[in-house]
């Protein structure tokens, strides 16, 4: 068993163990917090475990600042139904996940319920644009991997909803992804619920006015929703992404409320809830096309928030080299490398490229197989 100590990265250590088989004590969770233990989207996150695996054990103790987790066999599923809540959105949930689903016995159809877009973790669009294509193209998954936006949720009340396919796989491909490319055109959505129309154009002249400087190639489409398709809550945003010669995809987003202490996307180890800041719609533009040349400036074949997925997908390739090349890491990947050395012994050999200021990444894969997976 492996004995953690924090409620940082409680979804790496989930993963992790579950693909495994290892089981896991994690002790001291928010043991110096006013309000101590586990968080009730990490009891949530728990329960769709559960939903969708067989035989895993879940032990807590009275004050919620113990935890032992013996894992299970996913099974997937179809026809089910999961409500995430309203403290953390449908992204939080989606990258565990997906990836516990694509190595389950059967294929996996759920629909998720709650928040869609947030400024804490991956909104729905990056994850349709984004993510979902990037692990098709890393497992070899040809078709079956769908997200289907039903309804859309802003904070706090939520009241979106999702639909999710994913199939299962045998095992993952050797990956060798290190030519980054050129950006080439950029593409994006500005969605609204609740609020008047204008605002998604509003966000698109924003965010234009930076990116069509550097280039000519750039359109993004609006989503005004109202009526029943629209939640519970009022809001905005708007979802960017750079298509590179080479097919890599760099992603950013930005919505109207901003939690100043929780930072953005997984790189953030320690949520701490501060008061919401609305921002004018022309501000999100500017704020979310200027994060998107950030994160292509900074290079790699991915942006920052994929590349734990990454890190993670390399080591449970084949026992052939993995070789990637990435921007300088988060804090998120870095403890994705702790992880992965800690249950799968594997150890990155990282190169510096000084020209450009990358790195490339290599490691020899566990060789991870989904046995549960009926031969065809």
């Amino acid at each position: 068993m492996l004995k953690f100590t924090g409620s940082e990265c409680f979804r790496q250590r989930l993963v992790c163990s579950t693909l495994t088989g290892r089981p896991i004590r994690i002790d001291q969770i928010r043991s110096k917090d006013e309000d101590p233990g586990l968080r009730d989207f990490e009891a949530c996150l728990l329960r769709l475990t559960e939903k969708i695996s067989d035989g895993c054990v879940v032990q807590i103790n009275q004050t919620g600042t113990c935890l032992r987790y013996r894992p299970g066999f996913v099974l997937g599923g179809s026809n089910l139904v999961h409500n995430c809540g309203t403290s953390r959105s449908i992204g939080y949930f989606l990258e565990p996940l997906v990836l516990l689903a694509i190595f389950g016995k059967k294929p996996l159809s759920i629909t998720l319920q709650g928040i869609t877009n947030d400024d804490t973790d991956q909104g729905i669009d990056t994850w349709r644009t984004v993510t979902l294509p990037l692990i098709r193209k890393l497992c070899g998954i040809e078709d079956g991997l769908e997200l289907q936006i039903v309804k859309r949720g802003a904070r706090p009340g939520g009241g979106g909803e999702v639909r999710l396919r994913v199939p299962v796989v045998r095992e993952v491909p050797s990956i060798k992804w290190t030519d980054e490319g050129m950006v080439k055109r950029i593409r994006g959505v500005a969605y609204s619920t609740k609020v008047s129309p204008q605002n998604t154009n509003r966000m698109v002249d924003g965010a234009r006015g930076i990116l069509n400087r550097l280039l000519a190639d750039v359109y993004i489409f609006t989503d005004a929703v109202s009526g029943k398709q629209s939640g519970n809550s009022p809001g905005y945003g708007i979802n960017l992404v750079a298509e590179t010669t080479s097919g890599c995809y760099v992603s950013s987003e930005a919505c109207a409320s901003y939690r100043q202490g929780q930072g953005k996307g997984p790189s953030a180890l320690q949520g701490q809830v501060a008061e919401e800041v609305l921002v004018v719609p022309e501000d999100i533009g500017k704020h979310a096309a200027a994060a998107l040349l950030e994160e292509v400036h900074r290079g790699g074949v991915v942006d920052g928030c994929h590349q734990a997925l990454l890190i993670l997908l390399c080591a449970l390739g084949p026992e052939l080299i993995n070789e990637v090349r990435l921007g300088p890491l988060t804090p998120y990947a870095v403890q994705m490398l702790r992880h992965v050395k800690d249950f799968f012994g594997i150890t990155f050999s990282i190169r510096p490229e000084n020209d450009h200021g990358t790195i490339f990444m290599s490691c020899v894969g566990v060789g991870v197989k989904n046995l549960g997976r009926r031969a065809t």
